[in-house]
């Protein structure tokens, strides 16, 4: 399925003086006849709440049809960020990336989720690489940004530049190690989600707390709320999904019963970066065999945490260099002989790989300082 999909903005646009700082021309059209939100008084001139500066809730045409299209997606690719041997991104390697990717039915990508390392990246490279890819696909695929963080103040502020050079959409987590309460993570997804759209993941595994029902019910509402990538399970989306909520999973090995029998929208993959066709296939038609069939590859790449064997698998395919930005480190060579196997069985479902080579330890290059 091929998607035109217009951004808020283009990076290129100027902007007049009268603009928020760090928000395009067509972006304050958003804005018109909003403001920032200012302290709440009562009748009284007493205060009642702190002020939060973020942008107000907007809700206009554009929005709402960009909106829309997100929603219907089945497949987001969590793509993967590859590297030079100096450590900075290899432009050309993933914009081949996202040309197979396009070509084989994925429509739309997270640029620097997890699996793309926005971890390791500068706030500088990570609004870069989303500019990047609205720029050179943003007609052809969603671009959703990963700009939630556990610092509300830095993911408002990358959240504003995101949909300042054309993010469609964002994906907003709750904080994580820092944790906060009930109440403080839904001020902090509502303040996010004042920004624009935005899909909300949730992760305990990585993040140490659960986004309860209570939370997700708070937040609901909010006009710029477009769902959930739920990585609990296939029984909490379809909770989610009779109260309304769209899901989608984040769980690759669960992903075609999400689809066909929780009835989520579709997958945030990992497994996609390799099968983008296989994935593709999976979520627009029931099939267990073709889903049976990928299993131990899944498991496979998640045998150590993502995206170390995504990394390790994409380099003995020779889709990317074998570059390694720390603490991700190439898995063992007893690991990549099992990969080798599993790669090989699928090797004429993996768009650009022309042979499977367990590779020798000494050609990989892991970088700390880039």
């Amino acid at each position: 399925m091929m998607m035109r999909l217009h951004s808020h903005s283009q990076a290129s646009t100027s902007c007049p003086n009268h603009c928020p700082r760090g928000v395009s021309q067509q972006q304050n059209r958003l804005l018109s006849g909003s403001s920032r939100l200012s302290s709440s008084t009562s009748s009284s001139g007493n205060r009642r709440l702190p002020p939060i500066n973020v942008l107000s809730n907007v809700s206009v045409q554009e929005t709402r049809d960009v909106s829309a299209k997100v929603r219907q997606l089945h497949l987001l690719t969590a793509v993967k960020t590859p590297y030079l041997p100096n450590g900075k991104f290899d432009l050309p390697a993933y914009d081949r990336m996202l040309e197979q990717q396009i070509s084989q039915g994925v429509q739309g990508v997270i640029v620097g989720g997890t699996t793309g390392e926005g971890q390791c990246m500068s706030w500088d490279e990570h609004i870069m690489l989303i500019a990047h890819t609205v720029n050179s696909f943003g007609s052809q695929l969603a671009v959703v940004g990963n700009t939630g963080s556990n610092s509300t103040r830095e993911a408002l502020h990358a959240s504003e530049q995101g949909f300042a050079v054309g993010m469609h959409a964002a994906l907003q987590i709750n904080p994580y190690y820092g944790k906060t309460s009930a109440s403080g993570l839904v001020t902090h997804l509502r303040a996010t989600l004042d920004e624009g759209p935005a899909i909300v993941y949730n992760v305990p595994s990585r993040t140490g707390q659960d986004i309860s029902d209570e939370v997700v019910a708070s937040i609901a509402e909010h006009p710029n709320f477009l769902g959930m990538k739920e990585c609990t399970g296939n029984a909490r989306i379809a909770a989610h999904l009779s109260r309304g909520t769209l899901c989608w999973s984040g769980n690759d090995d669960e992903a075609h019963d999400a689809r066909h029998d929780a009835g989520a929208a579709g997958v945030i993959s990992v497994t996609s970066n390799l099968l983008p066709g296989i994935m593709s296939r999976l979520m627009t038609s029931r099939d267990p065999e073709l889903a049976a069939s990928i299993q131990a590859l899944m498991g496979w790449l998640f045998s150590e945490p993502n995206p170390i064997p995504l990394n390790t698998a994409m380099a003995m395919c020779g889709l990317v260099q074998p570059v390694f930005r720390l603490p991700y480190v190439p898995m063992s060579k007893p690991q990549r002989e099992e990969g080798a196997k599993l790669l090989r069985a699928l090797q004429q479902h993996i768009p650009g790989c022309k042979e499977v080579r367990v590779m020798e330890d000494d050609e990989f290059k892991i970088i700390g300082r880039y």
